[in-house]
């Protein structure tokens, strides 16, 4: 009887082990989560009101107040200093505030979520340094970050869908690495890179994408196509970039949000901002 129950307990293991390596299925451990509902009929995705934040006496964050409408392209400028990287921070859940709330439509209250929840929430971080698979080629990597998932091997188990292929290729048509796609991301101009990462979190579905210093070290025809890229974006999701080079600014800029030292000092178009005395005086040192 012992012997008879441990060759039923192997058939089952052998068995199981060829469902995990069959390739002609995706199991559901790497299909993408769906985001929650959030609820935009007040025409406002994300909201900051009174959030402050000190570190060691140091208010980093002071009583800021932001609204980003879904599908817009907003810039964020401001010296170092600013709250910028904070912000940030606080929206994606690094950082929890002292006081204020954040919330994502009117429906999902950030300060109550971590940051994988607000990930799954669809809300996607780009950092200024990329971070790719390097190892993997470009298709593996937008192929992993569909997955939703941090194992490779998981990954290269299953077979793709038809419309999760075509979902691929769309996005390596958006940025613009179609003749790149077999070849290792390691391999890439330091521009490419970023394009990629930004193709990466674009397979997640973000509602809202957050976007650092995307330009920096960038030739001036990198920074084209990146503000080519950034305002094709506009309209699919909500894109925050926060960015130094005045120039680039000024190529995609609609609205424009000036922060200092925590607070927005002014918004409004890129003209406006620009002729704005204080801004000038605390911004641009004039």
């Amino acid at each position: 009887m012992m012997v008879g129950e441990g060759l039923e307990q192997i058939q089952r293991s052998v068995q199981g082990m060829r469902e995990l390596l069959r390739r002609d299925q995706v199991f559901d451990f790497v299909q993408p989560e769906l985001h929650p509902a959030v609820d935009t009929r007040n025409n406002i995705l994300l909201y900051m009101e009174g959030v402050s934040v000190s570190f060691d006496g140091f208010k980093a964050i002071n009583d800021l107040n932001l609204y980003i409408e879904p599908g817009e392209l907003r810039c964020i400028i401001g010296p170092n200093g600013a709250g910028k990287t904070t912000m940030m921070d606080i929206i994606t859940g690094k950082t929890r505030p002292d006081e204020g709330q954040v919330w994502l439509g009117s429906s999902l209250n950030l300060l109550k979520m971590d940051e994988a929840a607000i990930a799954n929430a669809g809300i996607g971080r780009k950092f200024q340094k990329p971070s790719v698979f390097e190892a993997l080629t470009v298709w593996e990597n937008l192929e992993l970050a569909m997955a939703g998932i941090r194992n490779t091997v998981a990954v290269f188990r299953a077979r793709l869908s038809a419309v999760q292929t075509d979902e691929i290729k769309r996005i390596l048509s958006i940025i613009g690495l179609e003749k790149e796609r077999n070849g290792l991301a390691g391999k890439l101009s330091h521009g490419q890179k970023q394009w990629l990462e930004i193709g990466m979190l674009l397979m997640q579905k973000p509602q809202l994408l957050l976007v650092d210093e995307p330009v920096a070290g960038m030739t001036h025809q990198e920074m084209d196509r990146t503000a080519e890229l950034l305002l094709s974006l506009a309209g699919e999701q909500s894109v925050v970039v926060v960015e130094h080079d005045m120039e680039f600014i000024r190529s995609i800029a609609s609205t424009v949000t000036v922060l200092h030292q925590g607070q927005v000092l002014a918004e409004g178009t890129m003209a406006a901002v620009q002729s704005n005395d204080t801004v000038r005086e605390v911004y641009l040192g004039e």
